[in-house]
């Protein structure tokens, strides 16, 4: 059924991390959504599916804020913070470990007014904000993410410029997972990762604590990593329960009733 939240207890945020609402957008006069509705719940990995064409990549930019939609709404809780992968793979002479840390620029801005604050509540604030991000083990999270897309210790504290384009792109992968945001959207994320990166990429997303929506037509990272399929068709969004093999069967059986 469509946008059924799986009820499962959230600790921090609504049980529901996104609302879409009869959502229309429209390319060169042809629309791509048409009344598209959804609901995700938080705290689950999600895969997002449809033929090439049928809009993924531009439902993940009217989320973004990048494009504004034709009428309807997306909406996320007021505090939650969304990260996607940069398009453009960073370079520069940073290392990667400060490429991938500057990336999360909340923790940047957090620990930098933190520096200079004088006024009590507002020291309490930044201390819990930091605390909520888990601001503190961000180095560590970052080393160990780049070790597991298969950087090591000497290439980590090492310039991006000495990578190739595919190499940054998984800096900017790990800039995104480092920061750890409430809602994660990942486009084709395996397309830069060889096996052993893919692999290691399906076991953190297992583990991710908060709300991912992943494109992608690995199949097997969505029927390993996810736990539901969001279905783009003809402008419609359709939720769907279990990995992908699941809602190819479900789809099947629809196909079936109506002959």
């Amino acid at each position: 059924p469509q946008g059924v939240p799986f009820g499962h207890p959230c600790r921090y945020l609504p049980c529901a991390m996104l609302h879409i609402n009869d959502l229309r957008y429209r390319i060169d006069g042809r629309l791509i959504l048409d009344g598209a509705t959804a609901v995700v719940p938080a705290n689950h990995k999600v895969g997002l599916v449809g033929r090439n064409g049928s809009g993924k990549t531009t439902l993940f930019k009217l989320m973004l804020g990048d494009l504004q939609s034709e009428s309807g709404s997306i909406s996320i809780p007021r505090n939650a913070r969304i990260g996607t992968v940069a398009q453009e793979a960073p370079g520069g002479e940073h290392s990667l470990l400060d490429v991938v840390l500057a990336a999360d620029i909340e923790r940047g801005a957090l620990l930098e007014e933190a520096e200079t604050a004088t006024d009590p509540h507002r020291i309490a604030e930044i201390q819990v904000r930091l605390a909520d991000i888990d601001a503190h083990s961000a180095p560590a999270r970052a080393a160990t993410i780049l070790s597991g897309l298969g950087f090591d210790e000497d290439t980590q504290t090492g310039p991006c410029s000495a990578l190739s384009g595919g190499w940054r792109m998984r800096v900017a992968l790990a800039a995104a997972l480092v920061a750890r945001p409430d809602l994660l959207l990942l486009d084709e994320p395996t397309n830069y990762l060889d096996l052993e990166g893919a692999i290691w990429l399906e076991s953190y997303l297992q583990s991710y604590p908060y709300t991912v929506i992943i494109i992608s037509h690995d199949r097997d990272l969505l029927n390993r990593s996810v736990e539901a399929i969001l279905h783009l068709e003809d402008g419609k969004l359709t939720f769907y329960r279990g990995g992908y093999d699941q809602f190819e069967r479900q789809r099947r059986e629809q196909q079936e009733l109506q002959l």
